[in-house]
């Protein structure tokens, strides 16, 4: 514990600067002194005010929680199922809420004759609810399908054949659908921070907020996940209950994530290894609250990095995660493999 709380304390000194670069950074440059009169609202800037309250603090407050979401998801899967290379959509859970998007997006033009995406804020709230609906509704076929399957191993490769089967019906809806609805969905699935303004952003915030507290309750059922079924039986875990739980907490999640921002890949498989790396532990009771930190720090990095000075609009937050993601997780595992082979 003694050793946590200072990289804790390093971790949340770390997220207020990078918040405070993403208030700073961008395609218009903004003084840090106007920036503190804007946020406690003694500015007459009146351009200056809407750059930052209605594009660059939503951005901010939405990578926030975006990233701690995808960052617990992540680990909830890699504990439940034991595998380093499970992720939010290892379910299928996040085909299904593209899968979800595609049937609104692809066929309103064909069977409605105005395409979504000319429908401005009602086409996005129909974005959101159609995710949601989707992932809900693979995560409910999971949770059937959990119940009846004992092995972790044979969910895992059902999980992954539903994602294929989700992707072909997109692919099908693609070829049928009008050429603007298809780039409205690519656009879409590029992921992305700024979707989210407004009311909206604030209901995203406060739900996350609600979410990650209660992701929290299951750190004890986790760390006997890691122990071994046997062991966490004999112990007193009820097992089918304590997986169905988790992969719920994790599916919510990423459900909700999904919805407002998109697909964001890679964080929610990058980060739980970091914060394993960071404080060298298993116990969830330190991994838990490191990852959502870690996880927050990320996308802050990977938000600041899409609407850097130079580019036009800003670049897919999808291909930034990649892009800063894989050389930190490959130095991770490296090192890793390095210090097992120095044991020997």
């Amino acid at each position: 514990m003694r050793k946590t709380l200072p990289l804790i304390i390093l971790l949340l000194m770390v997220i207020v600067a990078l918040m405070i670069a993403n208030l700073l950074i961008g395609s218009v440059s903004i003084p840090i002194v106007e920036t503190c009169r804007i946020l406690v609202g003694d500015s007459d800037h009146e351009i200056w005010s809407n750059i930052i309250f209605q594009s660059r603090l939503p951005q901010t407050l939405t990578a926030i929680v975006a990233g701690a979401g995808l960052a617990v998801s992540g680990l909830q899967m890699q504990t439940v199922f034991r595998n380093p290379l499970a992720g939010p959509s290892v379910l299928g859970i996040s085909n299904g809420s593209a899968l979800g998007v595609a049937f609104v997006v692809l066929l309103s033009g064909r069977i409605g004759g105005v395409a979504l995406s000319r429908l401005g804020y009602l086409g996005d709230a129909a974005m959101s609810v159609a995710a949601i609906i989707g992932a809900l509704a693979v995560m409910m076929l999971i949770v059937w399908i959990s119940q009846k399957v004992k092995g972790n191993v044979t969910l895992l490769i059902i999980g992954v054949m539903i994602g294929y089967l989700a992707n072909a019906i997109i692919g099908v809806l693609k070829f049928l659908s009008p050429e603007e609805d298809v780039k409205a969905f690519v656009v879409w699935g590029l992921g992305s921070f700024s979707r989210v303004s407004g009311d909206e952003m604030a209901l995203f915030v406060i739900l996350m907020c609600i979410l990650l507290p209660l992701s929290c309750l299951l750190v004890k059922s986790m760390n006997l996940l890691l122990l071994g079924d046997r062991y966490a039986a004999n112990l007193g875990l009820n097992i089918p209950r304590a997986r169905l739980l988790v992969i719920l907490s994790s599916g919510i999640l990423v459900a909700i994530v999904t919805a407002y921002c998109g697909p964001i890949m890679f964080i929610g498989l990058a980060v739980p290894h970091l914060a394993r790396a960071i404080f060298r532990t298993s116990d969830h009771r330190v991994l838990m609250p490191a990852t959502m930190l870690c996880g927050a720090a990320l996308a802050l990095v990977c938000n600041l990095i899409a609407r850097m000075p130079g580019f036009e609009g800003a670049l897919p937050v999808n291909s930034v995660t990649a892009l800063v993601g894989a050389p930190v997780i490959a130095a991770v595992l490296f090192r890793r493999r390095k210090d097992e082979v120095g044991d020997y």
